[in-house]
């Protein structure tokens, strides 16, 4: 199972949102790329990157950023956060990124996200982002009436290569993982699980290990890490063994 530490991008600098708010921020650092480095040094292979500005208005504000982060570490990249054009995907692709995930467009236009998915088969994940079993959308500002579980089964149409799946209501708040809610993803998913929104300790790791579930691919971590909760490097292992 992959640890995917997470970097969240507003104006240039790492922050963590809590259930998504902009507006309560907590600023880890100014050096996104420098934080990169560190979560290579304690061993991590994936880094999932977010462009929060992007995810509210669309485009890539802190392109500058990821670029340096790109080229700071060696890592695999997983980049979100206002991709929402062909042209976006296919240049972050070719600008190193391993994956991008998409997240609005797969619901306001999922022909164009099917055709991202097949364009570039095994590189392109679809945000599964919820607030009470609903897609949301717009960096979580719009909850929308799309079900997550039917929106989950629709993945292999799409042709992605996995599902991240986040529980808005967990995010941020280090209030533990929504098991039941994760297992009901991973059922209703025929592609791999990414589970991201309030792992805050150890025992959390442990919980969604312990799932039968066979499709979850791996877990996403952010303030835990960043507050001293969660040791990068015990993270990283529990879930490789």
């Amino acid at each position: 199972m992959n640890l995917y530490p997470a970097i969240d991008l507003k104006d240039g600098r790492c922050v963590r949102l809590e259930r998504g708010d902009p507006g309560r921020a907590t600023v880890f650092g100014d050096e996104p790329a420098e934080q990169a480095r560190r979560f290579e040094d304690a061993g991590c292979t994936w880094l999932h990157v977010v462009d929060l500005d992007g995810a509210f208005v669309g485009g890539s504000p802190n392109a500058e950023a990821i670029a340096a982060v790109l080229e700071t570490t060696s890592m695999r990249v997983q980049l979100g956060g206002g991709i929402r054009s062909a042209a976006a995907a296919a240049a972050w692709l070719d600008a190193g990124v391993e994956r991008v995930v998409l997240g609005t467009i797969a619901v306001t236009d999922p022909g164009s996200a099917r055709a991202i998915c097949r364009a570039h088969p095994g590189r392109v994940a679809v945000a599964a982002d919820a607030r009470a079993g609903q897609i949301a959308i717009e960096g979580w500002a719009h909850t929308t009436d799309v079900d997550i579980e039917s929106f989950v089964g629709r993945a292999a149409d799409f042709g992605a290569a996995a599902v991240i799946h986040t529980d808005i209501s967990r995010d941020g708040v280090l209030q533990g993982v929504n098991i039941p809610e994760l297992r009901r993803v991973a059922k209703a998913s025929p592609v791999p699980v990414v589970a991201s929104g309030g792992v805050a300790a150890t025992a959390d790791l442990e919980r969604i290990k312990a799932l039968d579930e066979a499709n979850i691919d791996g877990v996403i971590v952010g303030r835990a890490f960043y507050e001293g909760r969660l040791d990068v490097h015990q993270a990283a292992r529990l879930l490789a063994a």
